[in-house]
């Protein structure tokens, strides 16, 4: 009799939990070997209250890399031409194709007609010409190639069209709301726009990618090496030779942009990216964003909250495969504080459900990271799931509802 009840109740639970419920020359970076500049000079405005940053420049962002932190801008969302800082985006979707397996560093790439036949700076690719995909991230990465811009592009999506489409597509992931691109390699076109806040956020994502910076932070490297047509490649970004930490990322100038560059420079656990658009020269803008550069390292630091891998907490998983789903962090996690902020304030609290409903996705949201200095709430991070939860079938759930039925003490 005892059985048979027990039996009743475990069918009746069960059915419970399965119901519904202009001149080429112009047109790209100069070559490193000359000091041709125009004269005309950038409008300088600041919106910082602290400090005077960029003042030449038409447009600037400091950023604080790993957290996203603004430190300093300067009409940071006004639509500007970007020159050859396109080219950020450009890399991040060959290496986000890397990344996937798309795409192999010792990949051959050919080179069409249209590749070859671009102006401005470029590393003289001949139509059918093939490269590797190291090869050319060298070219574009050094030496601003907008050949080897297109010839990556029409790899990595058949046609520079469809992958312009592909960079516009990003874009909008990245929430860069003040932009549109018209071509992968910055020649001038109309419609063609970002902005220093944009740019700043490509340059993270492009960072995500650390390898990157074997090409945008190496000064000389050459092409065609064992051949009659060795090309020395020489960096456009000087900074990454000149200055301490600097590794990347993107030079650009046409006649309409000016000067432009987006820099990334790490010292110690900080890396900053630093966004200028509009310089007047070479010169000037590489003082400005050295300036900027050394106010950063000069006034803030990164203090770690949790390392990559690190347990953050758990939640509960209703009718999923696994009943609990653990979070970690997938990710350091880091916050940005002016030195001499008092550290020892620092906590941090896991903002979640008790439980999510299966299934569910890996890097789907599911709660925040909330940081605190004191009683202050500083900073906030999104949490994902860092695994895939099927949704689990009745039978399951009904051996699971039996087990707790019978088993629990």
């Amino acid at each position: 009799m005892n059985k048979w009840l027990h039996a009743s109740v475990c069918v009746v639970l069960a059915s419970a939990v399965i119901l519904p419920s202009s001149t080429a020359a112009l047109q790209a970076d100069l070559p490193p070997w000359t000091d041709a500049e125009p004269s005309s000079q950038a409008t300088s405005s600041s919106n910082a209250t602290e400090v005077q940053l960029a003042e030449n420049a038409r447009s600037a962002v400091l950023m604080d890399a790993d957290t996203g932190t603004i430190i300093f801008e300067k009409n940071s969302h006004d639509k500007l031409p970007p020159a050859s800082i396109t080219k950020i985006m450009t890399m991040l979707l060959v290496m986000e194709a890397i990344d996937e397996g798309k795409l192999k560093l010792s990949d051959k790439v050919s080179t069409s007609e249209y590749a070859a036949s671009m102006g401005g700076s470029q590393i003289f690719l001949e139509p059918g010409e093939e490269m590797t995909v190291e090869e050319m991230m060298k070219g574009i990465a050094m030496a601003s190639g907008n050949d080897a811009s297109v010839a990556m592009a029409e790899k990595i999506a058949g046609s520079e069209k469809a992958f312009v489409q592909m960079m516009n597509d990003r874009a909008k992931e990245l929430g860069m709301k003040n932009t549109h691109f018209e071509n992968c390699n910055g020649l001038p076109a109309e419609n063609h726009y970002t902005s220093a806040h944009d740019i700043a956020l490509m340059s993270q994502a492009l960072m995500q990618y650390p390898n990157v910076t074997k090409y945008t932070g190496a000064y000389e490297d050459y092409l065609r090496q064992n051949t009659s047509k060795k090309f020395w490649l020489v960096n456009t970004n000087k900074l990454v030779r000149f200055y301490q930490g600097a590794d990347g990322l993107k030079t650009g100038y046409t006649s309409e942009a000016k000067y432009c560059l987006s820099a990334t420079a790490k010292r110690e656990n900080m890396r900053v990216i630093a966004v200028v658009l509009g310089e007047p020269n070479t010169k000037t803008r590489n003082a400005e964003v050295t300036q900027m550069f050394d106010y950063a390292f000069a006034q803030y630091t990164n203090v770690p909250l949790l390392k990559a891998g690190e347990r953050i907490g758990g939640v509960r998983v209703e009718k999923g495969m696994v009943e609990n789903l653990e979070i970690k962090a997938q990710r350091p996690y880091t916050v940005l504080l002016k030195k001499g902020d008092a550290k020892q304030n620092i906590r941090f609290e896991l903002d979640a459900p008790k439980s999510v409903k299966a299934p569910i996705e890996a890097g789907q949201p599911i709660g925040r990271i909330v940081v605190y200095q004191g009683d202050k709430m500083i900073r906030e991070f999104p949490v994902e799931a860092t695994q895939n939860v099927a949704k689990a079938g009745w039978w399951t759930l009904f051996k699971r509802t039996c087990g707790k039925l019978f088993f629990v003490k």
